[in-house]
């Protein structure tokens, strides 16, 4: 698409986004949406190098088993945009939020708290007492918003590099 096609789309608006729950034909558009919400998304908390650990350039193993099926998953994808997945949220069935991520783009404009709502939604719905998750830099602040508690700062090692993350918890 040349300059002009690019001048003449929409901008993707969030009340124009579909949440819906995640499918298998979404693995290769979430590990996008995680690619570029790390490296580049995360650039203002995390080195070039944590990020790099964190999320390699080879990372996705599509002959690996898709972890996100057996868990509540959601993702925001915009039909504007060529239907592209704009962030998703995954939860296991014990509470614990596992991933959490939006493209750069969609950063403090409300597509987390939508995805978040949805999956609160659901374990309250499930009889689930606490959730817990281990957040970045920049997902810490997004969930003390929304009421979890830091229980501890943890560092993990991905690759020899060390990244600091938090581990949270929210009382339902």
């Amino acid at each position: 698409m040349g300059q002009a096609g690019i001048q003449d789309q929409k901008p993707c608006d969030l009340s124009d986004l579909i949440l819906r729950p995640y499918r298998s034909s979404d693995r290769r558009a979430g590990f996008d949406v995680y690619y570029d919400a790390v490296r580049n998304g995360a650039a203002r908390a995390y080195t070039s190098e944590q990020r790099a650990a964190w999320a390699p350039a080879d990372a996705f193993r599509p002959e690996t088993p898709d972890q996100m099926l057996d868990m509540v998953a959601f993702v925001a994808e915009h039909p504007d945009c060529a239907g592209r997945i704009e962030g998703f949220m995954a939860m296991e069935r014990n509470g614990h939020l596992d991933r959490a991520f939006v493209r750069p783009g969609w950063m403090g404009r409300g597509l987390a708290q939508n995805l978040y709502d949805l999956l609160l939604e659901w374990a309250r719905g499930a009889g689930l007492t606490q959730l817990t998750t281990e957040a970045s830099h920049l997902a810490r602040p997004f969930f003390a918003k929304n009421g979890w508690q830091v229980v501890a700062p943890e560092i993990i090692t991905r690759d020899g590099v060390e990244i600091e993350r938090f581990r949270m918890s929210l009382a339902l």
